[in-house]
Formats: C-alpha cells, sequence, structure tokens
C-alpha cells in the first residue's frame, strides 16, 4: 500500500504554515524533476571531458530514469516502514549528497554511479510530496494544490536546459550537480520544522524480496542490453544475448508471482481494467517518445550544428511556457470535456511537432527550432492531466495510490528505455545514410572532383579538402539520421491517438 493510501491523522494546515509547506514540498520537487532535464544540454561536455562517447554520455540520464522507476513502487513499503515525513526528508538529503558526488565524479562510470545512487534514492520523493502536499489542503482545495504542485513539473522543464546550458558553458557542467545542495537542504530542514510532528510513524510491514529482486533483474538487464547492444553488434554479441535472456526471463517471473504472491510489490491485475490497460500503455509509449526526442534535439544541435550549451538551452528550454499558460484551463476543464478529446490533442499536437522536425536539414534557422518547441509546449498542457483521468477513471480511493504507482513504474521505465532506443536508432540510421553518400563520393567521381577543386581554390590540401567532404557526409547523415527519428516518433504517435480511444468514456460531471 502506497502512503496516500494511509489515512490522513492530521487537520489541514492553516495560513503562513501551509504556504512554506507547499514552498518546501515544491522545491524538493522542482529539485527532482530539474535533474531530469538539466543534464540534457549537457551530455556532449560530460562525455567530452570524462573521454566517453555520446552514446555512453546519455547513460546519464537513462541511469537516473531506470534506478528511479525501480525504487517507486517500494514508496508504499518504505513509508509505512520509516514514516512519510522521515523517509521524505531523508530522501532529500541523500538527493542532496548524491548531487554532491555527480559533481565530485572523477570519470564517467562514478558519475553513473553516483546518478544511480540519486535516482533510487529520488523515487519516493513525487509521490510523497503529493501525498504530503494533499494532507496540507482541505479537500474543497485539492485541486487547487495539486494545480501548485504540477506548476513546478512544468517550470522545471523550462528552466533545465536554460540553466544547465549556462552553467556548463560559464562555470562547469559539475555545477549542474552542486546547486542542489542548497535548495535541497533548505527543503529539507523547511519540510521537517513543519511536518515532523503530523508524521503517522513507522510500523513493520512486510517485504515482497522476491518481487523486488526480479524487478531489478529484469528492468537492469533491459536496460544494459539497450544502452550495450550498438557497441556489442546487437544479438552477434553474447552478453547481448544472455541480457535479453535475463531480461525476458525475469520479466516472466516477476509477473507471475506479482500475479499469485499475496503481499505483491505491484498490484498487476490493474492491467485487467480496459481504461487502465489502454491508459498506461498510451502514457509509457508517449513518454518514452516525448522524452526520447527531448534528449536527442541537444544532442543532434550542439553535436552537429554548432550550437553551444546555452544556445542549445535557449532553443529547447520554452517547451513549458505554452504548458504552464494552458494547463490551468485544461484542468479546469477535464471533467467537463472527454479527456479522450483532450489527449487526442496532445497527441497530434505531439505528431505535427515531430513532422515539422522531420523536415529539419542542415539549414535549418534557430527560429524554426524555436518554434517547433514553443508547440510542443502546448501539446503538453493536453498531456498528463486527461490522460491520468482516462487511466484511474474508475478506480476506488482506497485503489489510487497503488495504481499510481504502477503506472508511474511503466512511465519511467519507459522513458529510459525509449531514449536508449531512440539514440541507438539515431547512430544506425546516420552509418546507413553515410553509407548511402559514400557510394555517391568516390574517386573519379564528377560531384567529387568539382568539390575538391573549389577548396583547392580555396587554399586547402587534397587531404583538408578530404576531411571537410567526410564532416560534411558526417553532418548530413547525422542530420538525416535525426530526422527518421523524429518521422518515427510522428507515425507512432498518430497511432497512439488512435488507441487511446479503446478505452471506455470517464464518467464526467455536467458544466
Amino acid at each position: 500500500m502506497s502512503p496516500a493510501a494511509q489515512p490522513a491523522v492530521a487537520a489541514p494546515l492553516e495560513g503562513a504554515q501551509r504556504l512554506a509547506g507547499t514552498l518546501a514540498l515544491s522545491l524538493a520537487t522542482f529539485m527532482n524533476v530539474l535533474d531530469t532535464s538539466i543534464a540534457n544540454v549537457s551530455i556532449p561536455a560530460i562525455a567530452g571531458d570524462m573521454g566517453g562517447s555520446l552514446s555512453q554520455g546519455t547513460w546519464v540520464i537513462t541511469s537516473f530514469a531506470v534506478a528511479n522507476a525501480i525504487t517507486v513502487p517500494l514508496t508504499g513499503w518504505l513509508s509505512q516502514r520509516f514514516g512519510q515525513v522521515r523517509l521524505f526528508t531523508m530522501s532529500v538529503l541523500l538527493f542532496v549528497l548524491a548531487s554532491w558526488l555527480c559533481g565530485l565524479a572523477p570519470n564517467l562510470e562514478m558519475l553513473i554511479a553516483a546518478r544511480v545512487v540519486q535516482g533510487v534514492v529520488a523515487g519516493p520523493m513525487i509521490p510523497l510530496s503529493q501525498t504530503l502536499l494533499l494532507a496540507s489542503y482541505p479537500p474543497a482545495a485539492a485541486g487547487t494544490a495539486m494545480a501548485l504542485w504540477a506548476m513546478t513539473t512544468l517550470v522545471a522543464p523550462v528552466t533545465g536546459p536554460l540553466l544547465g546550458g549556462w552553467i556548463t558553458d560559464n562555470v562547469g557542467w559539475p555545477w549542474i550537480f552542486y546547486i542542489n545542495v542548497p535548495i535541497g537542504i533548505f527543503a529539507a530542514a523547511l519540510t521537517w520544522s513543519i511536518y515532523r510532528t503530523r508524521d503517522p510513524g513507522p510500523r513493520r510491514v512486510p517485504l515482497d524480496r522476491v518481487g523486488l529482486v526480479l524487478l531489478v533483474l529484469s528492468v537492469g538487464a533491459l536496460q544494459l542490453m539497450v544502452d550495450k547492444g550498438k557497441e556489442l553488434d546487437w544479438f552477434a554479441s553474447t552478453e547481448i544475448l544472455t541480457l535479453a535472456v535475463v531480461a525476458g526471463v525475469g520479466a516472466a517471473y516477476f509477473v507471475v508471482w506479482e500475479l499469485y504472491t499475496p503481499r505483491p510489490l505491484v498490484n498487476l491485475r490493474f492491467f485487467a481494467r480496459r481504461n487502465f490497460a489502454v491508459g498506461v500503455a498510451a502514457l509509457s509509449v508517449a513518454y518514452g517518445l516525448f522524452f526520447a526526442n527531448v534528449v536527442l534535439l541537444p544532442l543532434w544541435l550542439q553535436q552537429w550544428m554548432g550550437y553551444t550549451a546555452s544556445w542549445a538551452g535557449l532553443a529547447t528550454a520554452p517547451v513549458g511556457l505554452l504548458a504552464i499558460v494552458l494547463s490551468p484551463w485544461v484542468g479546469k476543464n477535464v471533467n467537463r470535456i472527454d479527456p479522450r478529446k483532450l489527449t487526442t490533442v496532445a497527441f497530434l499536437g505531439f505528431a505535427y511537432v515531430l513532422w515539422l522536425r522531420s523536415a529539419f536539414d542542415t539549414q535549418t534557422p534557430y527560429m524554426t527550432v524555436l518554434i517547433t518547441t514553443l508547440l510542443q509546449g502546448g501539446a503538453m498542457a493536453f498531456f498528463f492531466i486527461p490522460l491520468q483521468t482516462v487511466i484511474f477513471s474508475g478506480m476506488k480511493p482506497e485503489e489510487m495510490p497503488a495504481a499510481s504507482g504502477l503506472s508511474n513504474f511503466v512511465r519511467i521505465t519507459a522513458g529510459a528505455v525509449g531514449t536508449s532506443m531512440a539514440t541507438t536508432m539515431w547512430e544506425s540510421r546516420a552509418t546507413l545514410h553515410h553509407a548511402h553518400l559514400s557510394e555517391r563520393v568516390v574517386d573519379g567521381s564528377l560531384g567529387l572532383a568539382q568539390a575538391q577543386a573549389v577548396l583547392a581554390a580555396g587554399g586547402l590540401s587534397p587531404e583538408q579538402a578530404y576531411q571537410v567532404i567526410e564532416r560534411q557526409m558526417q553532418l548530413q547523415a547525422f542530420t538525416m539520421g535525426v530526422t527518421d527519428v523524429f518521422l518515427l516518433s510522428s507515425a507512432l504517435f498518430l497511432f497512439l491517438a488512435g488507441l487511446l480511444w479503446l478505452s471506455r468514456p470517464t464518467v464526467l460531471k455536467q458544466a
């Protein structure tokens, strides 16, 4: 059982104390969400400083997401074992420590290890911040509470790329982690001062240890397989085959165990309900596509389009602006308009934005990139709130926490796996396009001769001219590769728009 399922034992907060509690919980949430986006524009700098490849650098993002996904289902057990407020405060302080270790990491391996720790301790923070915040407000103001909470999750994606880019260019990438230290310490101290007397306290509850081991084994093996697949030539590698078998067998055993054990780590029987199954499938695939493209765009801009981290941040940061403007309207009307219609607007919006990006080329101007980012923010406003309404329609109050933990686990895992798959596809398609371009530029070809003549007239030697031509072919190949990913993502969003309508209509309130 999740902490949200525990009965509230204290009256709602009032006045300045409620405001301070909201601030403390929102700051902790902001810090957590910020760390999922602030590193995106810093990956080239991190990988370059630590002698790693770009694909290895993306592990800095996916390692956090996978570790976070694994610990989300444990939030219920941990909150009962240690107490909600104690667990939340401890999670924030450990997050601060892990952030400090990330900044101090001497190599990529240690940084990834610190990010895993960061993801593990971050797991309980978001669900517990929701639980504590809702307990701080009277039931009639629950919508206001969640609207305030949601704003932090929308502001963080705007702030993350901007802050990450500026810090990377002007201070140094370790400071994208060090900035968590003062924020986290302040949030933890303020939370403890306000909520420590409201903690129901710890109690001993059994843990599904077998389910936990199977969960870690299957998800970890799957992520390693996707991350290392390209480097090891996929299923031509014994290691990749072994990881695939471990992931598949572990997942199968996990499903069987969770269905029949009396105290499951996650209640998989929720998937027997049509709206939950369809909604979670749509949410997870959509989030995987969304998160993957949020990671890919700044990588392409910096590695191949010559953007600095700051300019890549400026190009990608506005993704939350329209979301912030439109979300209050969506939240107000989600119970009056069929949420399937609202979510369809999101999916069609994402499909349109990615279709526009599939036409990007090596001459695409900054403003074109910026406009698609702004439009993407509009789609975001119609994404999470209506889709959550579809997923949880018909749920009893006592079922909500467990259902929320399961849907969040699947969503976060999909985001990490989707990012790895997208970066792998990008490099694979770029290699294919480079091979096709190379076939046209062979010794004796008219095009090669003309290019060499132009470059020679500019004072370049034959070797220098060849290097320039090779660089241009790589630029074209990786641009064509990333637009292939954009186009496929656009098509998948169109598919999801249709899939969503397999769910049943939700019960709507009259306007």
